[in-house]
């Protein structure tokens, strides 16, 4: 029982590592995309500068903290923007959405989107992109 609540504890605590990098990348990306739209510049390139800026920030801190992944590899790398470009691309469509269809102003339609893509990506980058080899529990941590 004290294994299983200590192996629950530590699925928990690389959520809560990946939802901290997420504040961050959130931050940056956010940071990024309200420059961007100040300066008049169309909300969708907008949301490209947001995903250049908060993706890369979120694949460093993902690979080295959340998932300690030390490798550097292209394999790794080109898994990430696969997985981030797949709910960026959904974030496209759905600020698209939000926007034009709904009407929702351009500065709430991307706080939207991150609680739809959010989950997406932690699935995407745990199970897909920094998957490791299944070892005894006490040799992860």
């Amino acid at each position: 029982m004290i294994n299983l609540i200590k192996k629950l504890f530590y699925k928990y605590e690389k959520f809560i590592k990946f939802a901290i990098v997420g504040f961050g990348n959130l931050f940056i990306s956010l940071v990024t995309y309200y420059l961007l739209v100040f300066f008049s510049i169309n909300y969708q390139i907008a949301n490209i500068g947001g995903f250049i800026t908060g993706s890369l920030n979120g694949y460093i801190w993902n690979r080295v903290w959340v998932f300690k992944n030390s490798k550097k590899n292209l394999s790794s790398i080109v898994k990430f923007y696969l997985s981030y470009l797949s709910t960026w691309l959904l974030s496209a469509i759905l600020l698209y959405i939000w926007i034009e269809v709904f009407n929702i102003s351009d500065k709430i339609a991307p706080i939207i989107n991150v609680v739809i893509t959010t989950p997406i990506n932690y699935l995407l980058n745990k199970y897909w992109v920094f998957k490791k080899i299944k070892k005894a529990y006490n040799e992860e941590r």
